[in-house]
């Protein structure tokens, strides 16, 4: 499968093989198809998820539990980013974490595809747990792939990389999102396992292409390490079987007793671990100045996810059932919108990219607090926006399916001008003992913003008003002001970061 896309080699002794992907390592074809294949079936249920749950034929909940389980389950799938790393650091080293997280996944969609509402949060919960464990890994991969951060080849292997990420997120919904609304929801998730499938098979056909690094164990645990961590999960498990048992024996439970504790988790935890690490006296003076700014970074960005992931839930809810899903005559599923945003990721990113070279080559280019800022703006933008087809709706009429597609275009321009600077400043902001570890905190942004979503849903608040949405532009853009008029205060505290 990924040996049809290498060429003769024109860099000998490069890893791996005497062939290279387009003059990378043939191992960044392994992980290029494995993820290409991970995306297509992660977003071709999380397009289908919301619409599932709403359904008549699905599980036929409130629009408010619908988004609620939504966004719980996103922060989730970033929350365990963080044991994801950590395990593959500590136990099984990244190759051999991956394949496992392969099998996690399939198996987390195959039980999406049973028939039953009782095995489908079982389900989630194993693609969650597997997401986990691939997200935190295969980047680390494409990384050992390469001789140090100073290969050449290094940023052109991520950005081929990148691309595999959003040609799976835009196949899915096209495929996955079809066969779900207009054939049989299970069968559209079983279309999710297969995808997984054919990852995992040419992800093992393939591994032999991977970068010894790989095999490693980074940070072993020891023996009394390992009987301690054993120790201390069993201890919580048991105490959460018991707990939900006693829960469930009374009659009292409902699902909010799943969701409650997950959301307070997804705002809690990130908390913590940005309070840890602040805390740190070994740190020295000018690191803990740049975890200073960090804080802003970190806190704009959660702002961003709150609203920009609500594309997958509020707004896809919202043309599920107010607006004209129709071109020129012709009606699409509503699963489509969420092909929208890889497609046009992949056409404006080499824009961005072109755009902030040209602008630093004239010493213009814009700080990384100012791209934040833009973010911000953008995204409260997209939902100042969103106005205009909910007064259509409410107006008793269909809103027209480019009003849709407006919103994912500006929030995609936004997306472009805060997440890559995002991943970027993370990196070189980082304390050098938490290397490694500040890439699952920028992914806790993630958490946090989704979980925010989510809490507010459990309360009871109808993210389709008018009020709240009008609430949450404004905050936003408000968010996005204070970052602009801090700019050069932030900057201070970034240090010779730039």
């Amino acid at each position: 499968m990924a040996s049809s896309l290498t060429k003769d080699s024109v860099t000998p002794g490069t890893p791996g093989s005497e062939k290279t992907f387009f003059g990378h390592p043939r191992g960044l074809a392994t992980l290029f198809m494995t993820e290409m294949w991970e995306r297509f079936s992660y977003y071709g249920m999380r397009a289908l998820l919301p619409l599932y749950l709403v359904a008549p034929g699905g599980l036929h909940l409130s629009a408010a539990t619908a988004t609620a389980i939504y966004s719980v389950y996103l922060s989730l799938v970033y929350l365990l980013a963080l044991p994801g790393g950590w395990f593959a650091d500590r136990v099984l080293g990244p190759r051999r974490t991956v394949a496992v997280a392969g099998v996690i996944i399939m198996l987390g969609h195959l039980t999406l595809a049973l028939p039953s509402s009782g095995t489908f949060f079982a389900g989630l919960g194993l693609v969650a747990i597997g997401s986990g464990l691939l997200k935190a890994n295969i980047s680390t991969m494409v990384g050992h792939l390469y001789e140090g951060p100073d290969d050449p080849r290094r940023d052109g292997g991520f950005t081929l990389f990148y691309i595999g990420i959003n040609v799976g997120a835009f196949a899915a919904p096209l495929v996955i999102g079809t066969v779900g609304e207009n054939v049989n929801w299970h069968l559209g998730f079983a279309l999710a396992a297969v995808g997984m499938a054919l990852g995992l098979a040419q992800y093992l056909l393939g591994t032999r292409h991977l970068s010894s690094r790989s095999d490693v164990v980074p940070t072993p645990l020891s023996a009394e390490e390992k009987k301690a961590t054993l120790r201390k999960s069993g201890l919580w498990a048991a105490a959460a079987i018991v707990f939900y048992a006693i829960v469930g024996a009374s009659g009292h439970y409902t699902l909010n007793w799943l969701l409650v504790p997950i959301t307070v988790a997804g705002l809690v935890i990130p908390v913590m671990v940005i309070a840890r690490i602040k805390r740190d006296k070994t740190l020295d003076r000018a690191d803990q100045s740049k975890m200073s700014a960090y804080i802003w970074f970190f806190v704009a960005a959660a702002v961003f996810w709150m609203i920009y992931d609500q594309g997958g839930s509020t707004v896809s809810l919202f043309a599920d059932s107010s607006a004209k899903n129709t071109v020129f005559g012709w009606e699409f599923p509503v699963s489509w919108y969420q092909s929208v945003n890889p497609v046009l990721i992949m056409a404006l990113a080499p824009v961005f990219a072109w755009a902030w070279l040209a602008l630093a080559r004239r010493g213009k280019e814009p700080s990384t607090a100012t791209k934040f800022a833009m973010g911000l703006a953008l995204v409260g933008a997209s939902f100042f926006l969103f106005l205009a087809p909910l007064a259509i709706a409410d107006g008793g009429h269909k809103a027209a399916a480019m009003w849709l597609v407006a919103i994912y275009f500006v929030q995609t321009v936004g997306e472009l001008t805060l997440s890559p600077v995002g991943l970027s400043v993370t990196t070189k902001m980082a304390p050098a003992k938490y290397a490694s570890q500040m890439m699952g905190v920028w992914f806790l942004a993630v958490t946090a913003g989704d979980a925010t979503t989510g809490l507010l849903s459990i309360a009871g608040v109808d993210l389709n008003k008018t009020g709240i949405v009008t609430l949450q532009a404004a905050l936003a853009v408000l968010a996005g002001a204070a970052v602009w008029m801090y700019r050069k205060k932030v900057r201070e505290l970034m240090g010779d970061v730039r």
